[in-house]
Parts: C-alpha cells; sequence; structure tokens
C-alpha cells in the first residue's frame, strides 16, 4: 500500500523517573571487587588482623561505589524516544528504534528493556548504549507481529552506570503506546496487481476487442466485422455514412459489500494463521482491486454480533478505514449468528450488489445457519459465497487406507467433503458463485471471481 506510512505508529518520548525505591544497586565491579576482599578471610583464621583489612577493603569499596552513585546523572536527566520504521502488519517483520537522550554532563552506559508483548516478539528486547555528554544514541531491534488487532507495548526500563561501572542506577521511561496490527498490507498490494495485470493480459488475448462486457458507454469506433449488431449507435451512423459502434467499459461506482464470519470455526489455524486471519488478507486485496476500480466497497464482519461495520465508500480515505477495521475483527469463541448477518445486510443495502461472503461450513446433519442465511440474499443481490477448506481433510479423502481405522477416517472424510460439496451446489442452484477453497489460494479465488463478476456483467 502505497499509503501505508499513515498507518505508522507515532514515535513516542518521555522523560525517565526513578525506578523503585532505592533505585540504585551495585555494579558488576562493585560486587567482585567486596567478593575480592573475602579472600582475607582464609588468613584471618591464623591472624584476626585480616578481618580487620577484609573489613577496611570492603568499606573502601562502598566508599567508592557511593561517590559513583552520587555522581551518576539523575534519572530525570534522561530521556528515552521509540521510533517505529513502518506499520505493524500480520507476520512482517519490522524495525524498531530506541533513542536515549542524555542530557547531564557525564558519560554513560545504558541497558533498556524494552516491555514489548509476545504478540510482536518471542522476547522484550535488551540494547545496550554507550552515550556521551549531552548526546545520544539509537539501537534498533526487530519485531513480527503474530495477532492483529490492538496490542499494548509497555514501558522501557533503564539501568545506566558510569565508566567506573560501580554503581548502577534504575530509571524508567514510560513510552507505553497501544499499536495496531493490520494485515500484511504489502502481500495484499502486490497480490492485487498482479491479479489485474494477469487479467488484462487475458482479457487482451481475447478475440473479442470490447473493452468490457459492462454497458457502460466508453467511445465510438467503425464497425468491425465480429462486432454485435445491438452495439451500432445508428445516430452516428447517419452522420458519418458507414456503421459506428459503440464501445463499452466495466461500470464503475458499484457497491460490493465483505461479509466476514468471525465466529467460533474460523478460529482454526492453518499454516500459522486463523482462518480468520487468511480471510481478512482476502478482504483486504479485494478491497483494494475494487476501490482501484471505482467500485464502492463496505464491510460487515459478524460473530455472535456485528463486530465490525463500514459503510460502502470510495478513495484513499476510505481504504484506510477500511484497512482499520479489517485489523480490529476479534475472533469469537461462540458459533456465529449468521442470520443475524444476512438480515442486517438486507436492511443496509437495499440496492443490488456484490456480497462476498467468507466463512466456514459447520459439520451438521442438518443444513448450515451459514448457507440458509446466504440463500436470503439471492433475491436481491449477486452473492459470492466463499468457503475455506480443510487441507487435512482433503488428505484424508484422498489417502489409501490400509487397516481398518485408516479406512473409516477416509470415509467419513469424503463424506464430509461430499456432504460440503452438495451444499456449496445448493448454493449454485440458487444462483449464487459459491466455490470452496484453500487457505493458500482464497485471496485468488476472491478476486478472480470479484473480476469474473465485472467482466460478465452479473451486476
Amino acid at each position: 500500500m502505497t499509503h501505508a506510512r499513515l498507518l505508522t505508529p507515532p514515535a513516542i518520548e518521555q522523560r525517565a523517573r526513578p525506578h523503585g525505591r532505592a533505585a540504585a544497586a551495585f555494579g558488576r565491579r562493585a560486587l567482585a571487587l567486596l567478593l575480592f576482599g573475602l579472600v582475607w578471610l582464609i588468613p584471618s583464621f591464623s591472624d584476626r588482623r585480616f578481618v580487620a583489612a577484609m573489613l577496611a577493603w570492603d568499606g573502601l569499596v562502598l566508599l567508592a561505589w557511593a561517590i559513583d552513585i552520587r555522581g551518576l546523572p539523575a534519572a530525570e536527566r534522561l530521556r528515552v524516544r521509540r521510533t517505529w520504521h513502518g506499520a505493524s502488519a500480520l507476520s512482517v517483520p519490522a524495525s524498531v528504534e530506541l533513542t536515549v537522550m542524555n542530557d547531564s554532563d557525564r558519560a554513560i552506559a545504558a541497558r533498556v528493556i524494552d516491555a514489548v508483548p509476545p504478540a510482536l516478539r518471542a522476547a522484550p528486547p535488551e540494547c545496550q548504549f554507550a552515550i556521551g555528554v549531552r548526546s545520544d544514541a539509537t539501537a534498533t531491534y526487530d519485531v513480527r507481529p503474530r495477532r492483529r488487532g490492538e496490542t499494548a507495548i509497555g514501558r522501557a526500563y533503564v539501568r545506566y552506570q558510569s565508566a567506573l561501572g560501580l554503581g548502577e542506577r534504575w530509571a524508567e521511561a514510560d513510552i507505553a503506546q497501544t499499536i495496531v496490527t493490520y494485515p500484511n498490507l504489502e502481500e495484499a498490494r502486490r497480490f492485487s496487481l498482479y491479479l489485474i495485470r494477469s487479467r488484462q493480459t487475458e482479457l487482451e488475448r481475447r478475440s473479442s476487442r470490447m473493452l468490457g462486457a459492462g454497458r457502460a458507454f466508453e467511445s465510438l469506433r467503425e464497425y468491425r466485422p465480429g462486432d454485435d449488431v445491438r452495439d451500432i449507435c445508428w445516430t452516428a451512423t447517419a452522420r458519418r455514412g458507414r456503421p459506428v459502434t459503440k464501445r463499452y467499459e466495466l461500470e464503475r461506482s458499484q457497491t460490493v459489500w465483505l461479509v466476514i464470519d468471525s465466529g467460533r470455526l474460523m478460529r482454526a489455524r492453518i499454516g500459522g494463521l486463523s482462518k480468520l486471519d487468511h480471510a481478512v488478507n482476502a478482504a483486504l486485496a479485494v478491497t483494494q482491486v475494487a476501490l482501484n476500480s471505482g467500485d464502492r466497497v463496505g464491510l460487515l464482519a459478524y460473530g455472535r454480533r456485528i463486530v465490525r461495520r463500514l459503510p460502502p465508500g470510495r478513495g484513499v480515505a476510505h481504504l484506510k478505514h477500511a484497512v482499520e477495521q479489517l485489523a480490529r475483527i476479534p475472533e469469537d469463541d461462540a458459533e456465529a449468528d449468521h442470520l443475524l448477518a444476512a438480515g442486517r445486510l438486507l436492511a443496509d443495502q437495499k440496492r443490488r450488489s456484490l456480497v462476498i461472503w467468507l466463512t466456514d461450513l459447520a459439520e451438521t446433519a442438518m443444513t448450515p445457519e451459514v448457507v440458509r442465511g446466504a440463500s436470503r440474499l439471492l433475491a436481491r443481490h449477486v452473492l459470492l459465497f466463499v468457503v475455506i477448506g480443510e487441507p487435512d481433510l482433503d488428505v484424508l479423502a484422498a489417502r489409501a487406507p490400509s487397516t481398518v481405522g485408516e479406512m473409516y477416517e477416509t470415509a467419513a472424510a469424503q463424506q464430509v467433503a461430499v456432504r460440503r460439496e452438495l451444499l456449496l451446489a445448493s448454493l449454485r442452484a440458487g444462483g449464487a458463485l459459491a466455490v470452496e477453497t484453500t487457505a493458500a489460494g482464497l485471496a485468488p479465488a476472491v478476486v478472480n471471481g470479484y473480476l469474473d463478476v465485472k467482466q460478465r456483467n452479473r451486476l
């Protein structure tokens, strides 16, 4: 997405403050020197004067530690800033920069732990800094988001020492912020561009010279053999004295609704992502294609209730709103209320539109509720009903059993596969475009389905 920089989390900077009551500790060198003083215990068994020597040694170390601690700058003389280089996108590595600014007159060595949650990084990053007098230093760490939606990042915890390394102060900077992890933005952009170019190449290879199968007038040109007689413009033909035909292009400003199931079945994980994540990525890809085609795109996501709704719109600002809504679609633990979604869509969208419904089918002896809900839309809308298949089910159904147990498993898998196909066939009989695809093939199926509807003028 060319406007992905607009989705980059803002930089945040705060002045540090002492962490804890004491906010100070022994450095490694001070601890080593104190332990070294215990060597005097060995000869003290024969001469008690070595005990006094040990106490004198430890006293000097403690005095040096106190002087070093006193010389360290106060926590308020430090500032910490977190800067994001790009948006936080699902499964996409991103870099984050930490900057520590030292406003004091003493150089320090600092170690900063940023409280990054496991949803962004397996372990919180720990960065080392060497900061001069009235200077700053930066360090960069990577995150790889594993969950869409809002994620809270905590404070930064600072431990800093002088060059002596005897004393150590503790500080914290309240740079907590909530960031939003979006779907895979760049992959959706590259994928949509690839599909558009592939479709354009395919259309150019066809024998028909029409711009599209739509009925939106584009221009006039001289009649050519093979043109439809119904497309001849008789008024222009009369003026020019030779046959003139109309050229058409695909209609623009049509309405496309994305209906996304976020219920229990969509929590199943395939390839490290949930089915809902795959559906969101596919929805983002078709949103970009539809908006680039001039259509208006709306969004309806539902579980037991309507969780996200975006009225149809167009333009770059609408794309940004769509990405924000897609990123915040939560996974629901309960079964989704498909009839609620169908009723809400029928109430909101009176005019004929294309409805792209991304869901999964429950394994039940009766007709699943989602099929009944989708059937209610067929009288008014064009329905592209896309089901995310189960890869394990296909493997089991195609397996040649070698034992009795495997035979039962294979038979059960084949029965489920046949039932799913029969349910999709019932929707096709009602006029829907119903397909079942893998998670990897979901985005191509959705975008190609949208382009087919546009090309065939189904709206």
